[in-house]
């Protein structure tokens, strides 16, 4: 029976692909490229979800400077991170100044207690004046009792009026115009009512600005005014900072490392080992063979002078990668 139309040309349609597909490897003549050596190899491993293991060529260890540091016994202090804020010293006793206040505002109270205290300078040095005075009548018997004794009085309270805004204008503390120029400063920390009792608050805190590295600034605790967040729970711990070379301006923030009493000892891996994920989980790159490496999850104990204590997550004489970590979780993720 002859075929129907559609079905017919179903045929010779596929007829010209397969005959296009022939051609095509005929003129390739049946060979392809060699591929090239690929820097890194990965490969699927089944501890956790979607590791890899790493193996590198040297050329690729050499570009990306790997070094390598052999897990130990040791031991560190701890300590808490909390978040700080920079004030302005108080002088003469006054209150630390912070940059959330209104500063024009302050500035203006601060210049009428600069007047106040002036005028009642003025008023101290006329009473002295009218004392003299009737001091001297009363030796030339040319003045009464009474007005010496009201002289004496009038000094009294001018100079009683003059300690009073003396007092009021230290409160308000230094110079709006010079807060940045100071040689000290002090560190205010927002600590958590529940860990207070474990810090040691005679030992100096660590101070390091945003992103900072390296060991930081020594706060030393000072007597500071008592304050505290109800709403957040946390109480607020002052320490004194010195700023050479204005290192620190008021208002910034800062990252405030506070001592524990008592210290952590175990395994201890360089910081620079250390990567946290963006959801606070802590990783080491460890050597596995030659050329060959894997992400290992770690927990942190304490961390102090660049060494991190371990809770857990590695053995005894493991060899971490203590630079180019984040190159390798680089080479890592750009796989996937």
């Amino acid at each position: 029976m002859p075929l129907s139309l559609p079905i017919r040309k179903r045929t010779i349609a596929t007829f010209f692909v397969l005959s296009a597909g022939l051609a095509l490897g005929a003129c390739s003549g049946g060979k392809s490229p060699a591929p090239s050596q690929k820097p890194a190899k990965v490969e699927v491993i089944g501890h956790e979800s979607e590791l890899l293991r790493l193996t590198l060529t040297p050329q690729a260890e050499a570009r990306l400077g790997l070094q390598l540091v052999e897990v130990g016994s040791g031991s560190a202090h701890r300590s808490r991170d909390v978040h700080g804020e920079v004030m302005a010293a108080p002088s003469a006793g006054g209150l630390p100044i912070a940059s959330t206040g209104d500063l024009s505002a302050l500035a203006a109270a601060q210049a009428r207690a600069d007047g106040e205290v002036g005028r009642l300078q003025a008023e101290v040095l006329v009473a002295q004046k009218a004392l003299a005075r009737a001091q001297a009548l009363v030796r030339e018997e040319a003045g009464s009792l009474r007005a010496q004794d009201e002289a004496e009085s009038a000094l009294g309270a001018a100079r009683a009026n003059l300690q009073a805004a003396s007092r009021q204008r230290a409160l308000l503390g230094p110079k709006v115009s010079g807060l940045d120029a100071a040689s000290v400063v002090w560190v205010r920390a927002a600590v958590f009512a529940a860990d207070l009792a474990g810090l040691d608050r005679a030992a100096p805190a660590t101070i390091r600005t945003l992103g900072e590295g390296g060991g930081g600034l020594a706060g030393r605790p000072v007597v500071g005014p008592p304050s505290a967040n109800p709403a957040g729970g946390t109480v607020d711990l002052y320490y004194a900072v010195a700023n050479t070379g204005g290192r620190l301006r008021v208002g910034e923030r800062v990252a405030v490392a506070l001592p524990v009493r008592g210290a952590d000892s175990g395994l201890v891996v360089p910081a620079s080992a250390v990567l946290r994920d963006i959801y606070g989980g802590e990783w080491v790159y460890a050597r596995t063979g030659p050329h060959a490496y894997e992400r290992r999850r770690i927990e942190s104990a304490s961390e102090r002078n660049g060494q991190v204590v371990l809770a857990r997550g590695l053995k005894p004489g493991v060899s971490v990668v203590s630079a180019g970590a984040a190159e390798l979780f680089g080479t890592e993720f750009g796989a996937k």
